[in-house]
């Protein structure tokens, strides 16, 4: 009999490593990526652990909890350092964009998962000061990413696209496509053939016109949902441009 219910995993993302960790506004081109790319290491954790457990719960009963994930950068200046407080980005939004994206695809395995936290500390959601409060870039990108939420993993085939990370679902007649372009200058242009007839389309999006562009209580708007319209339909085919530095999702209402 097993004893357990689940099996926990934390993984934080600092580009600088542990001992320095880097800024979470101050950092150039070469550290976005590297952040980036660290962000993308969860998915070889993610499937060693689940090979060990293949091998030992077959049946997939134990979960992996991955309870504590995000970034991790050095708490800002002028801040008590045990609080961990520090600024979120565009770039927070990308890293939280691609590790939801490799949770969905482990969705058989990981049965739950947890950012680490939701106000102040960390990859935080919200900022407080005072009566004052903020909605991060992150918290965006799960506002985006809530259509997903008990639906079913739908597998995709073809070329990936180079720095760009999706994850697609579906529940009831409709269908959500999410993806993150994490490429500083270029937009990426992505076709999803859904192989069914569909009678809408719609789309949302954050984007970012620098690498550190946050909101602050100065502006709080900084980074705000938008309607995005940047994609074209033929027949069964959504091609999508995806602007640099951006999270999208596109929700499609099948026939």
């Amino acid at each position: 009999h097993w004893l357990m219910d689940g099996l926990s995993l934390h993984y934080y993302v600092h580009p600088q490593g542990w001992g320095k960790k880097g800024s979470a506004l101050d950092f150039d081109e070469e550290e976005w990526y590297i952040t980036c790319d660290k962000a993308y290491h969860m998915e070889e954790l993610v499937e060693k652990h689940s090979t060990i457990m293949d091998k030992y719960d077959p049946e997939k009963r134990i979960g992996m909890i991955v309870d504590e994930w995000g970034t991790w950068f050095t708490a800002e200046p002028g801040t008590n350092p045990g609080f961990l407080y520090q600024q979120n980005t565009i770039r927070d939004a990308m890293v939280a964009s691609i590790t939801l994206n490799i949770f969905h695809k482990h969705a058989d395995r990981i049965h739950m998962a947890n950012i680490a936290q939701m106000v102040n500390v960390l990859q935080a959601m919200l900022l407080t000061e005072g009566d004052k409060m903020i909605k991060t870039p992150t918290y965006h990108v799960f506002d985006l990413y809530k259509a997903h939420q008990d639906a079913e993993l739908i597998d995709t085939f073809g070329n990936e696209v180079e720095r760009v990370s999706h994850t697609v679902s579906k529940k009831d007649n409709q269908i959500v496509i999410s993806l993150c372009n994490y490429d500083v200058r270029e937009s990426a242009k992505v076709s999803f053939d859904l192989d069914t007839e569909f009678t809408k389309v719609s789309g949302e999006y954050i984007i970012g016109d620098e690498m550190n562009t946050h909101n602050d209580f100065d502006h709080p708007e900084v980074i705000a949902i938008q309607e995005f319209k940047d994609f074209a339909v033929n027949d069964t085919t959504i091609h999508i441009n995806v602007p640099a530095m951006s999270v999208v999702t596109l929700k499609v209402t099948l026939s």
